[in-house]
């Protein structure tokens, strides 16, 4: 076995996953794109860094411009488009003013199918947000680099708010509203925010959840850390009734929906801000440690998001696009409300689970709102794909643009997303990026690189990836290994800072690979993600996942991705996931779990074809230690599988709290059918 191990360097994967045929975009796409001129690699080209994104800058509306477009002179903490002065508000709505008036801003979709789309226009969304920053200013005393959090549920409030924020230069932290009041309450107290902004209730699964009981346990906890918010606003889910059991507590909770009627017809100028200036914080989840407050500036983010949402999303003013997933979570910061919002596009909010009443829900809200680009997750379309694989095809729905952003799809997925989604009529772009990166860092520009099922593509224009190994080397493209991505360059969508803690961005992103932390020079610095990843001869590159989900089986290592992606190419197989089990010959082996697509039965049989499978497109090295057919996985209420609970029932261990997901009882059912074996 020590042998074997000598082979491998600690970044080296020996990958299996076999290369996809490249599909061309439609001419269709092609000539109503907004980038097709190949030329713009040469333009964002490391010859004409950093200068090139003046393209992305330019799409913005400034009240001063910029004196330098980058300055490294503080190593690793790049200030873009110093000296520019603007506000994300007014980009994102005032200035669309003259031209898009009366045209769609936003389009609210509530759960409950019987309650009328909210169809909110530009100039009814600029009244909003004036009226309510008066409300923060006025009433909450809130002022420029003023901090707020916000645990708001996905409502035409969350976007009113964070707008409203951004129009006085306060910086928003917007906690997802799934997170439990604890997790609220840390990131209240981390960013020392002086209020929080709630709801009093929301919609989830059919049921209108007390969202308000989570307020009270979040001042709790600030409190706790001595760092309690001064006060606490509340929408109403239904303006004018409340709807929570929990009640407001007496001189601290105010109703929004009570003080808004003071500021009725108020107006606030925007407040001219630098462009180093913060926008908002993003909390990681924060599973290991302190949660880690990405800070975006408002200049370099907002030139990014709008740059990739106009070139690789393809977003023009008269598209209606949906992001399907949560503003809590970076991409809908910047895909649901900065970018498109920025383009003046008409953005969908949608309240619930893409599943609920039933899995035509999505498609009817596509026919209905007449959205023709769509966007989400991996995990929502084996969500979809597993509750009905021929219910798309059922619905008259039409994408010209679809995305997928999150985590690496599985090219079985990726097929049927393109096939039964996208009616084949749509171009697909895989995106790959985190949270401290602002915006895409891969993927294929839609009308000028084919693409390639499983593969993000080459880095979008401006980004320039390396894969290195553990020693520092670069992998060549094409060797059929796999490393470290790193990104060689700045850009300006990358986070100011980790709030509060200077140090543990230098650590975690840049210690690793920094060929001279006394250098100024920006290309002694590449950026770490964390992610292990592969370079094809073309330049596309798949990503494996964390560099943590890797499983070393004897000296082979195997990202836990792949092995779930063969386990998809058994037709029965709606989701899959692999768990490291501890061995004593092996090391560690991979434990399998798969839940079956509606109304097939697992058994033995099946269990030894999906073995079979993995053995066939990878290798006998891959198979699994065994194979559990499952009832569900389970998961958070975002939908992600919660592979450490697997792995704790697999090892007959503690699976920790289970309270927060969106199916806790489903992990008892997991534990007797382990127990049985």
């Amino acid at each position: 076995m020590s042998n074997q191990k000598a082979e491998f360097s600690e970044a080296e994967i020996a990958v299996h996953w076999r290369e996809e045929p490249l599909i061309s975009p439609p001419p269709q796409f092609i000539g109503q794109a907004n980038l097709t001129d190949p030329a713009i690699f040469e333009r964002m080209s490391l010859e004409h860094f950093p200068e090139c994104y003046r393209e992305y800058a330019d799409l913005l509306t400034w009240y001063k411009y910029w004196e330098k477009t980058l300055d490294t002179s503080h190593p690793p903490f790049w200030k873009w488009f110093v000296g520019g002065e603007l506000n994300a508000c007014y980009n994102c709505v005032d200035r669309h003013l003259p031209g898009y008036r009366n045209k769609t801003a936003i389009h609210f979709v509530p759960e409950p199918e019987n309650e009328l789309i909210q169809h909110i226009t530009y100039q009814e969304l600029w009244v909003r947000v004036n009226e309510f920053a008066a409300l923060l200013r006025d009433f909450c005393g809130l002022k420029k680099g003023d901090r707020v959090t916000l645990h708001l549920p996905m409502t035409a409030e969350l976007p009113i708010t964070m707008l409203a924020c951004a129009r006085l230069g306060v910086i928003h932290s917007q906690v997802f509203s799934g997170f439990s009041g604890q997790a609220c309450g840390e990131r209240i107290a981390d960013s020392q925010s002086h209020v929080l902004i709630t709801m009093d209730a929301y919609y989830r699964a059919g049921k209108l959840l007390d969202h308000k009981k989570q307020a009270d346990i979040a001042v709790e906890k600030a409190t706790q850390e001595k760092a309690p918010p001064g006060k606490v606003l509340v929408w109403q889910r239904y303006p004018g009734r409340y709807s929570a059991e929990t009640p407001p507590v007496k001189g601290r909770d105010f109703i929004v929906n009570e003080l808004l009627p003071k500021y009725r017809g108020q107006r606030v100028e925007p407040e001219r801000v630098q462009a180093t200036d913060l926008l908002f914080l993003m909390y990681t989840s924060g599973s290991t440690g302190r949660p880690k407050g990405c800070a975006h500036s408002t200049g370099g983010y907002l030139a990014y998001v709008a740059g990739t949402s106009k070139y690789i999303q393809d977003i023009h003013p008269e598209d209606v696009y949906w992001c399907m997933a949560d503003i809590g979570w970076i991409t809908g910061h910047s895909y649901i409300v900065y970018g498109p919002l920025a383009l003046a596009a008409s953005s969908v909010v949608y309240e619930g689970i893409p599943t609920h009443p039933d899995a035509g829900r999505p498609w009817r809200i596509a026919e209905e709102l007449g959205v023709n680009i769509f966007h989400t997750s991996p995990t929502a379309i084996r969500a979809l794909r597993r509750a009905g694989e021929d219910v798309p095809s059922k619905y008259h729905h039409h994408f010209k643009h679809m995305t997928t952003v999150g985590e690496p799809i599985e090219p079985e997925v990726w097929r049927w997303y393109y096939n039964v989604v996208g009616k084949k009529e749509a171009v697909i772009v895989d995106t790959w990026w985190q949270t401290e990166n602002g915006g895409f860092l891969c993927s294929t520009v839609p009308a000028l690189k084919p693409m390639k099922p499983g593969s993000a593509g080459p880095g979008v224009p401006g980004i320039h990836p390396v894969i290195y190994d553990d020693d520092g080397k670069e992998i060549p493209a094409g060797t059929g290994k796999a490393g470290n991505i790193c990104i060689r360059n700045p850009w300006p969508g990358f986070m100011q800072t980790i709030w509060g803690d200077d140090e543990r961005l230098v650590k975690q992103y840049f210690a690793r690979y920094c060929k001279d932390k006394n250098s100024k020079d920006w290309r002694d610095w590449p950026y770490f993600a964390g992610d292990g990843a592969m370079q094809s001869s073309d330049g596309y590159i798949r990503i494996l996942g964390r560099i943590d989900d890797v499983i070393n089986v004897a000296g082979h290592r195997l990202g836990t991705k792949e092995i779930e992606s063969a386990a998809l190419t058994v037709p029965e197989v709606a989701e899959a996931a692999v768990v490291p089990i501890p061995d004593e010959v092996k090391g560690r082996v991979p434990d399998l779990y798969v839940s079956l697509k509606p109304g097939v039965t697992g058994d033995g049989a099946l269990a030894q074809r999906i073995s079979q499978a993995i053995e066939t497109q990878i290798s006998p090295v891959a198979r699994p230690r065994r194979v559990w057919i499952v009832p569900d996985m389970p998961k958070t209420r975002s939908g992600k599988i919660m592979r450490r609970v697997l792995a704790a029932l697999s090892t007959g261990g503690d699976p920790g709290d289970i309270t927060t997901l969106a199916n806790p009882e489903v992990v008892e059912k997991i534990r007797t059918q382990v127990a049985q074996r």
